[in-house]
């Protein structure tokens, strides 16, 4: 019984190959149209790449789009130049370097195409296309590059390169494949999803002469390409890059926020560079020069770098100091020169006057007051207990915390606990003495510019804000994930501080920044720096009542608060709340920079 099953397989299985053999020999002799297309034709695979999608600014001013770059493909059996001199010159290659493309695509496959020439140009494409007839068993490809109309916000946007290896290996969508672009940082990278779209794939005819002649079956068995979203940010780009024009020159950063909505309006990062040097053909090349300037121009410092606050730092004990009743408005102290180097004169301080005047010995005594207030008897745990409630106060206004941004790679800063002066003096080996810095914002305090800025929004809200966000709109569809964060101080301690704050533009250090009718509020600072000249500092808001910008500004090298930062951050706000600046002496004057010699 199972001999006659095995015999009925084997006559079963031989019918089988005598119709594929069958079918095989007519589509090869018979059927001349499959004969035409095998013998003058190539049928391709081609994977059709979305146009990945626009970004645009809150007024809807286009930031990033697509524009196409071309790859060209040898068939090594079809190829066929007349003209060898004509098709070097086209592609800009010599003799030896054809030679070794020509080699690599006969040993990869005499009849399947081989890639030949990447990431050609649309203005290169339209000068020789006319001579690629000319060029039998060479084809064409087009793929959308970016491109940035405005050349500028390089450090946020990120930018767009081929796929890694690594990066393949940890793809799990399965996505990816080899020479694919990917988003390398910045809003490229973290909304890689949305931007890229989805792949298309069609089977294209090819004749001899590497020109399309039409679609296999029609496109039936073809997969539709869509495009990616487009990204709405709440950038105004008039604003970013004239920010960036003050900036230019100089060593720093500028955020500046909508303090309403947390909404990021500009946010610059000096040096910078044209985003368009990551796009195209010369990338590895012009990344390489980027990563060798000792300027660090991909460094996003509005984001990773890391500076003490200073005298800014003086508003937050000031606020720390009035809820936890350790000083009242109306409270006046005599204060000498005797604990701390002070630039402010000896005499009566009331707060006001103290962050008026940035009185670094008012702030040592308040520090000290809120440090120790006698919760024990022993000094060092007196100071321990102190000191974290003064942390968890600090790291209300967001210090100390990446703010759940959307773009990766943002530092945190930095805000001493007493575990961390546990491991560098030893437990029950520290007190006030050894942590009186902090008083000042120095110390082993560091924060980040956009930290800064938000807590320039927290001023402007008088005691609450939002994260800062940068993507606003997913095509048509808003995103709605904002989270109020209300602070445990009491307004009215805001709005004294606040009055101050005025108080520093109007009479005050600050006072450069001065524009009746802009009602800037803000505070310098001039940051200590062991490495060289001080940094200069400076956050503030704009209009006092119903403030519609918060900004902080870090210029490194660049000496006293009172001058750069404060002159930047007064011009950015003029101009994004007027659309004009009229002070056309102190936008001179910081273009100009010469910030460390001048005469006070």
């Amino acid at each position: 019984m199972n001999g006659d099953k095995i015999i009925i397989f084997k006559i079963t299985l031989i019918l089988v190959l005598i119709l594929f053999s069958s079918r095989l020999f007519y589509l090869q002799v018979y059927n001349l149209d499959y004969r035409s297309l095998s013998e003058k034709n190539i049928v391709h695979l081609e994977t059709i790449y979305p146009s990945r999608g626009i970004i645009i600014d809150r007024n809807d001013f286009i930031l990033v789009e697509n524009r196409p770059n071309y790859d060209f493909y040898i068939i090594p059996r079809k190829l066929s130049v007349s003209d060898t001199a004509s098709l070097l010159n086209a592609f800009s290659i010599t003799k030896s370097e054809f030679e070794e493309l020509y080699d690599n695509a006969i040993n990869y496959s005499s009849y399947r195409p081989s890639l030949f020439y990447k990431d050609m140009s649309h203005i290169r494409f339209a000068e020789i296309q006319t001579k690629l007839y000319d060029f039998n068993g060479i084809y064409h490809i087009s793929k959308p590059t970016r491109f940035y109309p405005f050349s500028s916000l390089s450090h946020s946007l990120g930018y767009v390169a081929e796929i890694n290896n690594n990066e393949i290996m940890i793809d799990t969508s399965g996505y990816y494949k080899q020479r694919d672009l990917v988003g390398k940082s910045g809003i490229e990278k973290n909304f890689e999803n949305n931007l890229r779209g989805s792949k298309g794939v069609q089977l294209k005819i090819y004749d001899v002469r590497g020109n399309e002649s039409g679609s296999f079956k029609e496109g039936e068995d073809d997969l539709i390409v869509e495009n990616g979203d487009r990204l709405k940010l709440s950038i105004d780009i008039k604003l970013q890059k004239y920010i960036e024009k003050l900036l230019k020159g100089k060593v720093g950063s500028v955020v500046a926020i909508e303090p309403k909505s947390g909404e990021i309006l500009a946010i610059a990062s000096s040096p910078t560079f044209d985003p368009n040097m990551l796009s195209g053909r010369d990338y590895s090349k012009n990344y390489r020069k980027l990563q060798l300037d000792t300027l660090k121009p991909i460094y996003n410092r509005a984001l990773m770098a890391t500076y003490p606050p200073g005298s800014m730092f003086k508003l937050i004990q000031g606020l720390i100091g009035l809820q936890e009743k350790i000083v009242k408005k109306e409270d006046k102290v005599f204060i000498d020169l005797s604990r701390i180097g002070d630039l402010a004169p000896p005499g009566t301080y009331d707060l006001n006057k103290a962050i008026v005047n940035s009185s670094n010995n008012y702030f040592y005594w308040l520090f000290r007051k809120v440090i120790n207030q006698n919760r024990s008897s022993n000094t060092y745990t007196d100071s321990r207990i102190g000191l974290n409630k003064w942390s968890q106060y600090v790291k209300m206004f967001g210090l100390g915390s990446n703010l759940n941004f959307e773009i990766s790679n943002i530092n945190s800063g930095f805000i001493p606990s007493s575990n961390y002066y546990d491991r560098y003096y030893g437990s029950d080996r520290w007190k006030f003495s050894n942590i009186y810095s902090l008083s000042i914002g120095q110390g082993e305090l560091l924060v980040t510019p956009i930290q800064m800025a938000n807590f320039a929004s927290i001023l402007a809200n008088r005691g609450y804000f939002y994260n800062p966000s940068i993507v606003t709109h997913i095509n048509e569809s808003k995103i709605e994930n904002k989270k109020k964060h209300i602070l445990k101080i009491e307004k009215k301690h805001f709005d004294y501080v606040v009055d101050a704050m005025e108080n520093v533009v109007t009479s005050g250090s600050g006072r450069r920044g001065y524009m009746k009718e802009l009602m800037l509020c803000g505070k310098t600072s001039t940051v200590e720096n062991p490495h060289g000249y001080d940094h200069s500092g400076f956050i503030g808001f704009a209009p006092k009542n119903n403030p519609k910008i918060a900004i902080a500004a870090y210029i490194e090298n660049a000496g006293w608060g009172a001058r750069a930062a404060a002159s930047i951050s007064s011009l950015a706000s003029e101009y994004y709340i007027f659309g004009q600046t009229k002070r056309a002496w102190l936008e001179d004057y910081v273009l100009k920079g010469d910030f460390i010699d001048e005469e006070d």
